[in-house]
This record gives C-alpha cells, sequence and structure tokens, in this order.
C-alpha cells in the first residue's frame, strides 16, 4: 500500500487529512513538533512520529520509505498572533525548504504544500466588498508581512523544485479553514471559533456581551473542515493542477454577520464592543473559485451555517464540560 507522510499531522487540518487518509487505507506517517499530548488528534494504526522539520535531519527521517508528501507544517495562527510573531512565521521557510530537499533524496512522487491566502497582494484586499480575489493576485507582490512572504517563497520553492529536479508539486492556498477539534483560545484561533467561543462564554455566563476586533465589517470567507481535507486530496492528485490554486469557499461574509449566524445558533443576543485598535488584516477577502471548477469541477459546498452549528456545538461542549 501506498504510504504517505503528512507534516503537521499533529495540528487542526493535519489530524482531519490522517484520519481521511488512514480510513481510505493508506499506511499513514503523521509528524509534528509538538508533544502528543498536545496534537489534535492522535489516531491509533498511524505511525506517529515527533520531528522538528526546521532540521533537515528531520525531514530526511520523516520521508524515508514513504512515497507522497502533505506539507501542511507552520507556525501560526489567527490574526491576533501572525501579526505579534512575524519572525518565527517566517521560520517556516525552512520546514518545506528541508523538506522539498530531503523529498527530492528520497525520490518522493508527488509533495503537497499548504499556502495561504496571505499570499495576496494586500492592495487588492482594502474594501470590505472586494472582487474575489483570482490566482494571478498574488503578482506583483505584496502579500502578509512575515507568514505571508514566507507561504510566497516557498510556493516558489516548490516550482522551481519541478522546474529544476522534476518532483511533482501541488500548492493549495488556503481560506480561513475551522470545523469542531480545531483551536478556539489561547491566542492562534481563527476568527470562527473565536466567536464561538465568545458567545458560549456570553451564553453560560449570562453577561451577553462580546468583543469584536476591529469594526467587524471587515469581511471573509471560511471554508469547513471537510471541505478542504477533500479539496487537498483532489489537488494533490490531480494532473491538471499544475499551479498555485485556491482552495476555499466563495461565501462572503463580515464579521458582523459571521456573529449573527451564530447569535442565532446559540439562540442569544449580545451587545458588542467593539476593539478598534486590535489586529484585523485586511479589510476584506474572498475566493474567486472559477479556476478550481475548470480543472477539477469542484468547489466548496458547506454552507457557513451548516459548518457553524457544527463547530459552536462542540465549543459548547468543551467549555461546559469544564
Amino acid at each position: 500500500m501506498k504510504k504517505i507522510v503528512v507534516a503537521g499531522g499533529g495540528g487542526f487540518i493535519g489530524g482531519f487529512l490522517v484520519a481521511d487518509l488512514k480510513q481510505k487505507g493508506y499506511l499513514i506517517r503523521s509528524v509534528d513538533y509538538k508533544p502528543l499530548k498536545e496534537w489534535h488528534q492522535v489516531l491509533e494504526g498511524v505511525e506517529n512520529l515527533v520531528l522538528d522539520l526546521r532540521d533537515r535531519g528531520a525531514c530526511e527521517k520523516a520521508v524515508q520509505g514513504c512515497e507522497e508528501v502533505y506539507n501542511l507544517a507552520a507556525d501560526m495562527g489567527g490574526m491576533g498572533f501572525i501579526e505579534t510573531h512575524k519572525a518565527e512565521c517566517m521560520l517556516s521557510v525552512l520546514i518545506n525548504t528541508h523538506l522539498l530537499m530531503a523529498a527530492k533524496e528520497a525520490k518522493i512522487s508527488r509533495f503537497f504544500y499548504s499556502s495561504s491566502a496571505c499570499v495576496y497582494a494586500a492592495q487588492k484586499q482594502f474594501r470590505p466588498d472586494l472582487t474575489a480575489l483570482t490566482e494571478e493576485d498574488a503578482y506583483p507582490a505584496m502579500p502578509e508581512d512575515g507568514y505571508g512572504w514566507e507561504k510566497l517563497f516557498s510556493e516558489r520553492m516548490c516550482r522551481h523544485f519541478t522546474e529544476d529536479f522534476g518532483l511533482i508539486t501541488r500548492v493549495a492556498r488556503y481560506h480561513n479553514v475551522y470545523g469542531p477539534l480545531g483551536t478556539f483560545e489561547g491566542g492562534r484561533e481563527k476568527a470562527p471559533a473565536a466567536i464561538c467561543r465568545k458567545i458560549v462564554q456570553a451564553k453560560l455566563s449570562g453577561k451577553h456581551e462580546i468583543e469584536i476586533w476591529g469594526d467587524g465589517e471587515q469581511s471573509r470567507s471560511f471554508q469547513y473542515i471537510d471541505d478542504c481535507v477533500m479539496g487537498t486530496q483532489k489537488i494533490m492528485n490531480s494532473d491538471s493542477v499544475t499551479m498555485p490554486i485556491n482552495l476555499g469557499s466563495s461565501e462572503l461574509v463580515t464579521i458582523n454577520q459571521l456573529v449573527d449566524i451564530v447569535e442565532r445558533i446559540a439562540g442569544i443576543k449580545v451587545k458588542r464592543a467593539y476593539k478598534l485598535d486590535a489586529p484585523k488584516g485586511v479589510r476584506g477577502r474572498n475566493s474567486d473559485n472559477t479556476l478550481i471548477q475548470k480543472l477539477l469541477g469542484w468547489e466548496p459546498t458547506t454552507p457557513l451555517k451548516n459548518g457553524l452549528e457544527k463547530t459552536y456545538s462542540w465549543v459548547y461542549d468543551q467549555m461546559k464540560n469544564r
């Protein structure tokens, strides 16, 4: 059977990807630098390794005996993290560089890299009612400082390893992935999980007031985890996707609208206190899915309301059971 290594397998997306690949019958090696007790999912029947993939030797060990690599490993989080940890985010370039070098030496057949919508040029994202971002909008380059530059550089590394060494690489630009089992507190959480946590706290405490970063009119699209895992594998296994491609929902909402949805799920109304000096990222960002529809005949299908219902229910259970 094909043996696959998932770098970042202890993370949120990585854990779901490992579970799905295992269910399909593949042999899986899951690698992460965090102790096993901090992994989002630890699955039986999977080879789980704790390695720091910033080190080339660790990367060589990670890919040994495998045929494919999914690289989801990175030091990242929500906007509150990446705006205040730029150098740490940039150091993730070591992971992809050393994994590509190890994959080339080990004659890996296919290599997937999880990039980000943070690679897109800032001047294309200054309005909440923006035109959805197409793949060409990454250039001329002016990505998110720190994290975005690292992602864009690593995309180019993949391209040139294909051109120079024949290593088949696939790159997906993830747009805001959310769902159960994700980080919902501590500073690395994304907006859907953060809003769910705040409204759960408001409901459990009886104090129906939450803080929102910015004025709430910044817009985003949010992709449910199941769609992300399916799209990732479709891109990896495709022979037609040879360039970085969007992987995200095209259902655009403002943060205020996101709060509206979670309020309806929770059955409460909250007073909103806006923290205008908090990190909030670009003004607007949405995924144009024209290319993935053309090449794969597919795009994410989970409505935001449905995915948030599952996410809110899981966050509620975690907080109530404490």
